[in-house]
């Protein structure tokens, strides 16, 4: 067998396994009876798409790690993602907290669903050169990744698992989260994408930072809420950023904008990632 073609399989069994992951959610709640009379389908349903989340962390990192990084790859990751983390979590939140409202709770579950494809959509763009190669990453990343939307309705789901369903049980919640998830991920709201990381004295203080808040709330509230509290963390340190660097954003675009006037040249989207 040839090495190199071995090696070219191997990230993408990583990504089909996230595929299956997703699928096999879909299955179970499409045979799930409603949470109020049997909960279990959706906890293991949630459990299937976080081992997708893990299975989708892999694959990139093994391509980089054997060099097969391929136009190929970039897509069948994106088309892996709408499946776990776009179709599979729109599901499991309209069966788990919205199907009472009818239309309304399809709606807002589409929406999320849209707005994931919307967002690797416009990565997949970013993401590769004119030719279809895949492009260096780079430190920030344009709107909330859809791993991470779907993360937060992961992370309650398994929350509330935890408190036997005493928590979340307002509608009117769930639908704003969903839609403040939907927003962020077709936003232009930075958030990093820790490619740069580097072990200095700063990231040891972040790290040390993170990792105390993080075991104090699962000391205080119970393991199970510690990733709610991370991925709480990550937005809304994106969400600070942005509103704190957005006067200075504005000004450097009003200056670029200006000098292509000047120079007679097109003005072209940003392509910063």
């Amino acid at each position: 067998m040839n090495l190199r073609r071995a090696l070219f399989v191997l990230p993408n069994l990583f990504t089909l396994s996230s595929i299956f992951c997703g699928f096999e959610a879909i299955r179970r709640l499409s045979e799930a009876a409603p949470p109020a009379v049997r909960p279990q389908p959706y906890y293991e349903a949630a459990l299937l798409l976080v081992f997708a989340m893990f299975f989708d962390t892999i694959d990139g990192r093994v391509a980089r790690l054997t060099r097969t990084q391929s136009a190929f790859g970039v897509q069948i990751d994106s088309l892996a993602d709408v499946v776990s983390f776009g179709v599979a979590p729109a599901i499991l939140l309209y069966r788990w907290a919205l199907a009472d409202l009818g239309t309304w709770g399809s709606f807002v579950s589409f929406v999320f669903l849209a707005c994931g494809a919307i967002r690797l959509a416009r990565f997949n763009v970013l993401a590769t050169n004119p030719k279809g190669a895949p492009t260096k990453p780079g430190k920030y990343i344009v709107g909330l990744p859809i791993p991470g939307a779907a993360g937060v309705i992961l992370a309650l789901i398994i929350a509330n698992h935890s408190v036997r369903g005493h928590l979340f049980a307002n509608k009117a919640l769930m639908m704003s989260v969903s839609l403040g998830l939907s927003a962020l991920m077709v936003s232009t709201v930075k958030f990093r994408s820790f490619k740069d990381l580097r072990l200095n004295v700063r990231t040891a203080v972040s790290l040390s930072l993170g990792l105390g808040s993080t075991a104090v709330v699962a000391a205080k509230f119970g393991p199970a809420f510690a990733l709610p509290y991370v991925l709480a963390v990550y937005i809304g340190i994106a969400v600070i950023e942005s509103i704190v660097t957005f006067p200075k954003r504005r000004a450097e675009r009003r200056a670029e904008r200006l000098r292509r006037e000047r120079d007679g040249e097109p003005s072209e989207p940003s392509q910063e990632q």
